[in-house]
């Protein structure tokens, strides 16, 4: 939970500081974000299946 509100802290002074400077948002927009961390995740889940399936 710690690394979790870390996290977070660190999106908002981040955020907080771009748009004090007036620059563009460093992330992707909404849909391709979500995306993006859903094929991480699902990649990361699926790999260690993948890898032992073809090793047979």
């Amino acid at each position: 939970m710690t690394l979790a509100l870390a996290s977070l802290g660190t999106g908002l002074n981040v955020g907080l500081i771009f748009t004090a400077f007036k620059l563009p948002l460093p992330a992707p927009p909404v849909i391709e974000g979500i995306l993006g961390i859903f094929g991480i995740g699902a990649g990361s889940k699926n790999g260690p299946l993948m890898t032992e399936f073809f090793n047979k």
